[in-house]
């Protein structure tokens, strides 16, 4: 590609940025409501259903362990408000990511000390982001990526390297060399074993690094860096920095569905269910494709994490309230009768 080439599609880059906030705003706004979509809760994956099983649990069992948490830790519960004032969200926000992570990803700790006992062992591991030998940032400086580093925002930045390694290297053999089938965050920042998140939020390294200048904006902590993973590892593992990435995580996916005209801060199961998917930009971008294409009143859908959080509403609301709801329901989670 010629100098001249790159250098308008960088230019056409920034222009399409620039005009994301007049497209939503000729857009009507599609206000997403609260509620669930399925009258049941989706299939919940094999691998969730393996790793409950394994500590010889139950996913209610982890739901009430989560939420009797909560309920004893009035700081935690005012650190959750004071996040979601400042990343102008409402605190349920919050608290359906931690019970969604902690029901289906994560048996809950029995107290909070528990998580700032694991951040201090993990300052002392030596980490790397790297695939097949090649560190992160080399792979980075490839022209494939070029294009990404033009983009306004981390998230932006981040969601476009994403995109580039499906697109350009997943699956195929680039110069000689072989890149297996799997996600970017996958390759790349998984460093102990596939499928690791950290902390209280379950936060993955590249989800952190995708939200890093909002929270840099928001609450001042600094930047972080693909090439200090230790950086990285810090904030997503100590609880009190944990709760501002979970807050910065779930702005980012409802500015992400607002500039394509969908408002979807009213219905916690959807942000839960992004918050456990990952990729806004890219969801909401496909929606909006389609809805251009002619699809009538295509809203976005709750996955089963999702469906939960809109399901036990009552209950979690009342931790933020102080108190202790008992939501009975006629099922257990999962579909299995009580």
């Amino acid at each position: 590609m010629s100098l001249f080439a790159k250098s308008t599609r960088a230019a056409a880059i920034l222009l399409a940025l620039a005009i994301l906030p007049s497209y939503a705003a000729a857009q009507q706004m599609v206000i997403v409501p609260p509620g669930n979509r399925s009258t049941e809760q989706p299939e919940i994956p094999q691998a969730s259903a393996m790793r409950t099983k394994a500590f010889s649990t139950t996913y209610e069992e982890k739901f009430r362990k989560t939420v009797d948490l909560l309920n004893t830790e009035p700081g935690l519960v005012g650190k959750i408000k004071k996040a979601g004032a400042a990343y102008g969200i409402d605190p349920i926000h919050i608290v359906g990511a931690i019970v969604g992570e902690h029901t289906f990803n994560v048996s809950a700790v029995d107290r909070m000390q528990t998580y700032y006992i694991k951040a201090i062992s993990y300052a002392e591991l030596d980490i790397k982001f790297s695939y097949n030998g090649v560190a992160l940032k080399t792979f980075l400086q490839r022209p494939e990526f070029r294009s990404c580093e033009a983009l306004a925002t981390t998230s932006q930045q981040w969601s476009c390297r994403d995109s580039v390694w499906d697109q350009s290297f997943r699956g195929k053999v680039v110069d000689g060399a072989s890149y297996e089938a799997i996600s970017f965050q996958r390759a790349f920042f998984q460093p102990f074993y596939a499928g690791q998140t950290f902390g209280l939020g379950q936060i993955s390294p590249l989800t952190a690094l995708q939200v890093t200048d909002l929270v840099n904006k928001t609450s001042g902590l600094p930047k972080l860096s693909s090439d200090r993973p230790k950086d990285i590892y810090r904030d997503v593992m100590d609880p009190d920095r944990s709760i501002i990435y979970i807050a910065a995580i779930i702005r980012d996916s409802i500015d992400a569905y607002r500039e394509k005209g969908f408002d979807i801060s009213g219905n916690p199961g959807i942000t839960a269910t992004l918050y456990n998917v990952g990729q806004p930009r890219r969801r909401a971008e496909r929606l909006r494709t389609a809805v251009d294409a002619g699809a009538k009143k295509l809203l976005p859908v709750e996955n089963y994490y999702g469906w939960l959080i809109n399901d036990r509403l009552d209950t979690l609301k009342g931790i933020l309230d102080g108190k202790a709801i008992d939501q009975r329901t006629t099922s257990d989670i999962g579909g299995k009768k009580q």
